[in-house]
Parts: structure tokens; sequence; C-alpha cells
């Protein structure tokens, strides 16, 4: 884990146990998991579904369109 060293890490599992107790802790761990996993299938989904979809081209910035620039003189 990045920034937290070892014991950073022993503190947050010791004020976990004071606010949950030890017979909560796995039903947060699992119900942790399950929210990580779906979060992940769900990203995963709206990746592929970009993916997927044809792309669009910006022809407004396209040189192929825009009109032919005419040079002014003045007189001479």
């Amino acid at each position: 884990m990045a920034g937290i060293g070892a014991t950073g890490f022993i503190l947050l599992v010791i004020v976990a146990l004071l606010l949950f107790g030890p017979n909560k802790l796995p039903e947060l761990g699992k119900a942790f998991g399950r929210t990580l996993r779906e979060f992940k299938k769900g990203a995963n989904g709206i990746m592929e579904e970009q993916e997927a979809a044809p792309r669009r081209v910006d022809v407004s910035s396209s040189s192929e369109t825009e009109q032919p620039k005419t040079e002014r003189r003045l007189p001479e």
C-alpha cells in the first residue's frame, strides 16, 4: 500500500475492530469485495461500450471544407 506503512495498517485494523467488532469485520470485508467487483464490472462494461461505438470525425476543422483564401492587394 502506497503511503501507509505497517504501523498505519495496524492502527487501521485496531480502529476497525473497535468500531465494528470482530464478528462484523468478515461481513464488511465480503460486502466491500462485492462492491469493488461490481464497480470493476461496470467500469469494464463502459469501456467496452466506448470501444464498440463508432468513432466520430470532426469535419468542421478539416481543411477540405474550408473556403480557399484569396489574397487581397492594395492598389499601387
